[in-house]
């Protein structure tokens, strides 16, 4: 059977770049996002380059899809290999202003959904047969996931508790042959949304001033390659440019 890079919020920046990246190294990509539309310029632009990949909708907050979602994978594509969780949730607003509804919804799509997809994909490696490594789990992280800035409060506390899930992960079944690994993206990405929202920011890009997608796949690639007796856990990415 094929060898299996499920990506999480394969979005149209970095999340894109990461399941095009696992492609080009032979995986069978199996990309999600809630909408399964959104996704068909990504696999078109898979297939185009000679890569394998199926798009899947599946809210990544809701643990029957999730279940399910890793289940079709692995009876009916191969083995789960690399997860990349890679939900966003970055919403702003005022802690006078947060409501409990949408404190808890990010939460969901920051943290939980790191949870259920993290436990049912770790199901599956621990189960596989033989010594080594059995395959490599990425939290995508951020600024917020090491410091709340104003304004942040909801995200900063999701991000702060999936990076504690990625450790705790990490120091269970680091012994068992799998590589989890937690990636700090701190600086502005090269996206639609900073080009048009942003713009001055966004010509910093001439400068190398905000991260390229591409580049941030390369380190996850990276990750995912390593040997075993050197292991990363957390990777900070960052602009040359940005403070820290």
């Amino acid at each position: 059977m094929e060898k299996v890079a499920l990506i999480v919020g394969a979005g149209d920046a970095t999340g894109g770049a990461i399941a095009r990246r696992f492609a080009r190294g032979g995986y069978t990509v199996c990309a999600t996002r809630r909408s399964l539309d959104k996704l068909q310029p990504l696999l078109d632009a898979i297939h185009a380059e000679g890569g394998r990949a199926h798009g899947f909708a599946s809210d990544a907050r809701k643990e029957d899809e999730v279940v399910a979602l890793v289940e079709q994978i692995e009876s009916t594509i191969g083995p789960i290999e690399v997860l990349v969780f890679n939900i966003g949730a970055n919403v702003p607003s005022s802690i006078l202003d947060e409501t409990a509804r949408k404190y808890f919804k990010i939460w969901e799509m920051a943290c939980l959904g790191g949870f259920l997809n993290g436990r049912e994909v770790a199901k599956r490696m621990v189960a596989r047969e033989g010594e080594g490594h059995k395959g490599t789990i990425i939290f995508t992280g951020a600024t917020a996931s090491l410091r709340g800035s104003a304004n942040f409060a909801a995200f900063a506390g999701a991000k702060h508790a999936l990076r504690a899930l990625a450790q705790s992960m990490a120091r269970e079944l680091g012994p068992r042959g799998i590589h989890v690994a937690h990636t700090i993206i701190d600086g502005a990405i090269d996206t639609e949304f900073i080009r048009d929202n942003f713009p001055q920011r966004y010509a910093l890009k001439e400068q190398d001033g905000i991260l390229n997608p591409d580049h941030i796949a390369e380190s996850y690639w990276m990750l995912h390659t390593q040997p075993r007796d050197a292991w990363t856990h957390e990777l900070d990415l960052r602009p040359w440019m940005e403070r820290f």
